[in-house]
């Protein structure tokens, strides 16, 4: 697998800021939300979220944890090693509230599926917004992000790999693909 680095520290960061300053406006401010982080990308980009809209408009924002590891589809076609379950929480509850969900990659929109359908679980927001740092393409399901850090059109074999400071050490965003040549006898 060889892999292109798409974007670095500096292009997380400024998307970040870019997705917070829209979720400002379009709410016309940060009274009545809740982040949620959909495990485990979406997490700490919720979180930072949070973050930035606190320095911005002096709210703190609400933020939980929401695991849709048994609200996924393909449940049964995934290994046990696969569906490690991560813990939800909810503190402030949803009723009424407008919540952002967030997640790292934006690809089929299974996961954002699930996420709703997990959601409803604990209350009725009064609208759910959707937060993605990246939007790969290939919708499965008619599932649109409100929020999109950067757009990024990729092939049907390609994977994005997301590395965030909390977890790898470094905030960066990869396209791993196959190197076609890698197993070919070149001629010269």
């Amino acid at each position: 697998m060889q892999e292109r680095q798409i974007m670095n520290q500096e292009d997380v960061r400024r998307a970040l800021t870019r997705v917070a300053h829209e979720i400002l406006e379009h709410n016309r401010g940060a009274e009545e939300l809740v982040i949620v982080g959909i495990h485990t990308g979406g997490v700490h980009l919720a979180r930072r979220i949070a973050a930035s809209l606190l320095e911005f408009e002096g709210i703190e924002v609400p933020v939980a944890t929401l695991d849709v590891s048994l609200y996924r589809d393909d449940l049964g076609v995934r290994t046990q090693t696969q569906t490690k379950l991560q813990p939800t929480d909810i503190p402030s509850g949803i009723q009424g509230k407008s919540v952002v969900l967030v997640d790292d990659v934006l690809y089929t929109g299974r996961t954002i599926r699930a996420a709703m359908d997990a959601l409803v679980d604990f209350g009725r927001p009064q609208q759910i917004q959707l937060a993605i740092l990246l939007d790969r393409g290939h919708r499965e399901l008619p599932i649109r992000a409100d929020y999109v850090g950067q757009n990024l059109p990729t092939a049907i074999g390609e994977r994005v790999k997301v590395r965030l400071l909390e977890t790898d050490g470094r905030d960066e965003v990869a396209l791993m693909f196959e190197d076609i040549y890698e197993d070919e006898d070149v001629d010269e």
